[in-house]
């Protein structure tokens, strides 16, 4: 419902069809009908079973819509943007494979203003149908960038000014003392074993974020939104 609807709001024009099961008749279905029609889009009422057939194994709350995908970033695409950003902010995620928590990461990454998501091309969560219904519109707005190499990655960027903070809970600084307001990528690790450690000795800064209760880790995404949102304190000084 809510990836349909920022579709709808923010790139009408990459919008082919709206189907919507025949049975919907609430508020919000019918927003995104209007929103559809106002933009003069096909708007389909199609029986559960079918929509069901279509949507496959996401769970599609009754609401589906053909959308022309935003083109996937490269690693040269990333490094042409960068260069045009002033002090952008990037989200680097070393095999995060759960495709739920890069779909999270992804929604708040776009919450935050950062510029894009980059994830290693192997052994890692890629952009799926549950990963963008997550990320509920933000896949649609925020570029994802899988590379060969996150390594060599981090050291292209940091050849063009952008410096890496990585997520470590071993790590002596917070977030908080250290400067996120330049040119800056955030690195968090995959769940449970956390950054590789030739990743790790690649960031030019390790933190970790305080925990005071019993539990040894965070959810990557949780721990993702929590150095974002660090990041976005520290640029809009609030």
């Amino acid at each position: 419902m809510h990836a349909v609807r920022a579709a709808l709001i923010r790139h009408p024009e990459r919008v082919h069809v709206v189907c919507i099961a025949d049975r919907r008749d609430d508020v919000r279905v019918a927003e995104i009908e209007k929103l559809a029609r106002r933009h003069g889009l096909v708007v389909e009422r199609i029986g559960s079973g079918r929509l069901k057939q279509v949507a496959g194994d996401v769970v599609h709350q009754g609401v589906l819509a053909e959308v022309e995908p935003l083109s996937p970033w490269t690693e040269d695409d990333l490094l042409d943007a960068v260069v045009k950003e002033s002090n952008p902010l990037l989200l680097a995620l070393d095999g995060v494979q759960d495709p739920h928590n890069l779909g999270a990461c992804l929604r708040t990454a776009d919450a935050c203003g950062a510029l894009a998501v980059i994830v290693p091309k192997d052994r890692a969560a890629q952009l799926n149908p549950a990963a963008r219904k997550v990320a509920a519109g933000a896949a649609e707005t925020t570029p994802v960038v899988a590379v060969t190499n996150l390594v060599r990655t981090l050291k292209l960027l940091k050849d063009a000014d952008i410096w890496s903070a990585g997520a470590d809970a071993g790590a002596a600084k917070r977030p908080d003392e250290i400067d996120l307001r330049g040119g800056i990528v955030l690195v968090l690790g995959a769940e449970g074993a956390g950054l590789r450690q030739l990743t790790r000795q690649t960031c030019d800064f390790l933190v970790s974020l305080p925990q005071l209760g019993a539990v040894e880790s965070l959810n990557v995404s949780v721990a993702a939104g929590m150095l974002l949102y660090e990041a976005a304190r520290q640029r809009m000084r609030f």
